[in-house]
């Protein structure tokens, strides 16, 4: 089993390489500064490259299994669309190289989930921010993938717990937040459950 993590060089990104890596997955790191890199592993690529080329995403892709975006916008609270961009580039890899499964990590607040009043000023808030991966996802939910969208709550550099709480449609209660490292726990995990015993 072989995957390419997008964003590698992240909080998430870090984790789900290091995480995937220990679980004897062989992974590809796409970064645009490969020195960020601190793991040396024999089943670790790197591959230098920017996720706004269309063409060095998509050979990154060839070869792999499946994808892994933990990719983020630089934008911070401005109205942006660097994350659909970069999103459009790794479907058209992966539809070229006929890759089908993708972990997309997201935020909470894109499917408007967050609840109580409190949610509501937040999604308000954060609508620049959220409006972004929300048409990341868009492109990845249109193009026939099998797809798993990760929507965390504040993300925080908390040691990893493997002890969290799922939910497909609704904010699970009393949540707000969650260690990078238990984000990634989960993208691997849902990685493994799906290809462990078929790739």
């Amino acid at each position: 089993m072989k995957i390419i993590v997008f964003g590698a060089t992240g909080g998430v990104g870090q984790q789900v390489v290091k995480q995937a890596l220990k679980k004897g997955i062989k992974v590809t790191a796409f970064v645009r500064t490969p020195s960020k890199i601190a793991l040396v592993d024999e089943a670790l690529e790197i591959i230098q490259g920017d996720a706004f080329n269309k063409e060095e995403v998509a050979a990154a892709i060839a070869g792999h299994d499946a994808v892994v975006s933990c990719l983020g916008s630089s934008q911070g609270m401005k109205k942006s669309t660097e994350l659909e961009e970069m999103t459009k580039n790794i479907v058209d890899g992966m539809q070229a190289h006929h890759v089908k499964r993708i972990v997309y990590t997201a935020s909470a607040g894109i499917n408007k989930e967050i609840p109580g009043i409190s949610g509501k000023i937040v999604m308000k808030l954060l609508k620049n921010a959220l409006t972004d991966p929300r048409h990341a996802v868009d492109y990845i939910e249109a193009h026939g993938l099998n797809f798993t969208i990760a929507r965390p709550m504040s993300l925080t550099n908390d040691i990893f717990t493997g002890t969290y709480r799922e939910s497909k449609a609704f904010v699970p209660e009393k949540a707000s937040r969650i260690s990078r490292a238990d984000v990634a726990h989960f993208i691997v995990k849902t990685h493994l459950s799906v290809f462990l015993n078929k790739v």
